[in-house]
């Protein structure tokens, strides 16, 4: 009798499976179309109507799910138009802040990126879709290895993490192509300008007496020029001790 019992429930179990399965794979396919929807309003609504026209930028945009690089408290906030916190006291920017970094660069399919401040990964990730490769350092060891994870999650091969010190840029990599700075020190790394190639450009917000701006370096011939593009807000640039640059 108990045998039998046994295979009346197995036999349920079976029957009732598919739905089972159906049922989650249904809640999956409608949370899947619900943030597809919510990402288009995005690009659409935060930067192409405030004036980012890149097409990989955009495309990278569209495609990249912001809402599994925020807290889960604040998964339905994740397609706003504002910054939201992450752990460590840091933040993920504000989506149009990450499509305006990236188009500065003026990216190609060939280029390698250095990235200062891996924070939870989005801005990585949107590079990835854009460019060859894309060198991250992240000093809060926790950040570094949660985005590692996401990023095999999610399929990522070119994207390249390293838990330390970014002011000190990735030597060993060097020359960038590009280099995107995502923390504000108070001048620009020498490190940094040293490890850019020719040619290419570099974004960071810089940290001045009256308010952060996003500057904007490109090397010509050895020399870096550069200009202010747009006041914003990051948090500072750190050392290994917690002290500001």
């Amino acid at each position: 009798m108990k045998w039998f019992t046994l295979k009346i429930f197995d036999l349920r179990f079976w029957l009732f499976a598919p739905l089972v399965f159906a049922f989650v794979m249904g809640c999956s396919a409608q949370d899947n179309e619900k943030f597809n929807g919510r990402r288009a309003q995005m690009v659409e609504r935060q930067i192409k109507a405030r004036g980012v026209t890149d097409k990989a930028t955009l495309e990278a945009c569209l495609k990249v799910p912001r809402h599994r690089f925020v807290l889960p408290q604040y998964i339905n906030s994740a397609y706003s138009d504002s910054p939201l916190p992450i752990e460590e006291g840091q933040t993920i920017s504000q989506p149009y802040i990450v499509a305006f970094m990236t188009e500065a660069l003026n990216l190609k399919r060939t280029d390698k990126v250095l990235e200062i401040g891996t924070g939870s990964g989005y801005q990585a990730a949107i590079l990835a879709e854009i460019c060859d490769s894309v060198f991250t350092i992240e000093i809060f060891p926790k950040l570094g290895n949660k985005a590692i994870e996401l990023f095999a999650e999610l399929g990522y091969k070119n994207i390249f993490v390293k838990i330390g010190d970014g002011y000190q840029g990735w030597p060993e990599h060097a020359p960038f192509d590009a280099i995107i700075v995502t923390c504000a020190p108070s001048k620009i790394p020498e490190p940094l300008k040293a490890q850019l190639a020719e040619g290419g450009r570099m974004i960071i917000p810089v940290d001045e007496l009256y308010g952060q701006s996003l500057v904007l370096l490109e090397k010509r011939k050895g020399e870096l020029r550069q200009k202010k593009v747009l006041p914003v807000r990051f948090v500072p640039m750190i050392d290994e001790k917690g002290k500001e640059y």
